[in-house]
């Protein structure tokens, strides 16, 4: 596990307050607060129907609350007139679970299209730098040219990527970037997005359910639960809450074989 990032000194890049969403009469969250905090890595975890992916998609502006704040890099996203609350979204990079490349296109045009049509560049300037993301995503360069219906899980999941690297965001929101990826393929992944973060000075907020990814590379893990956080914080005291899911989860025994790999490597 990487060291936290985060201090309580530090102003969080993003910061959800007292946070609403429901569909009809279900509720998903309710009384939700929770910070990003600059240069961390943030697991966001739970149990199916948590609303893991529906918290991600209203901090990125793609669903409405029904209540609550978003703060983003101290403006309230949801009090925004349109045109600023795009400019603040473009400092955002998404990579959503199952890549959402475009089938017809290449992986350079896919990387270009960002940065076409929010950074107003011509389509050669966009694909040189497009075929850099790429390589930064740590695909080859033959990539480029290839669909994605020609690519294997990870390869899409790398592509994906570097699609959301296009802008040179400050934020990485992750969904799932490990599911379906084989054992190899996934901690190829997690060891990538921690030179990306070291590199790039990002801050990422990734939701999983992937064990190892948590142990190997995430500073804090926030758990839903009961439509709001229950907790979040360094791993170890995560992993010590009084809780049945928390419990099952990170004591079971995919939780006991994530612990002693990552300790394995820690000490190697």
């Amino acid at each position: 596990m990487s060291e936290t990032r985060a201090t309580p000194n530090e102003a969080p890049l993003i910061r959800v307050s007292d946070l609403e969403n429901r569909f009809g009469r279900h509720v998903v969250h309710q009384g939700l607060d929770l910070a990003l905090y600059p240069g961390e890595i943030l697991g966001v975890v739970g149990g199916s129907g948590t609303g893991k992916s529906v918290l991600l998609r209203s901090i990125v502006g793609l669903l409405r609350p029904s209540a609550g704040r978003i703060e983003v890099f101290g403006e309230d996203l949801l009090s925004l007139e349109p045109q600023e609350r795009s400019r603040l979204e473009q400092r955002f990079g998404v990579l959503f679970q199952r890549g959402a490349l475009f089938s017809s296109l290449t992986l350079a045009e896919n990387v270009a299209l960002p940065l076409i049509e929010h950074a107003g560049l011509p389509r050669p300037e966009a694909e040189s730098l497009a075929r850099l993301k790429l390589a930064l995503a740590g695909l080859p360069a033959q990539a480029a040219a290839q669909r994605p219906t020609e690519l294997s899980g990870g390869m899409i999941k790398r592509a994906a990527l570097a699609r959301a690297l296009a802008l040179d965001p400050e934020v990485l929101f992750l969904d799932e970037p490990t599911a379906g990826l084989d054992p190899i393929g996934a901690a190829a992944f997690d060891r990538l997005l921690l030179t990306l973060r070291d590199a790039l000075g990002l801050s990422v907020f990734l939701v999983t359910h992937d064990l190892d990814t948590l142990y190997t590379a995430c500073d804090r893990v926030a758990v839903l639960a009961r439509r709001r956080v229950l907790v979040a914080d360094r791993l170890e005291r995560v992993a010590a809450t009084d809780d049945a899911w928390i419990r099952d989860y990170f004591h079971g025994p995919r939780g006991r074989s994530a612990r002693e790999a990552a300790h394995a490597t820690k000490e190697s």
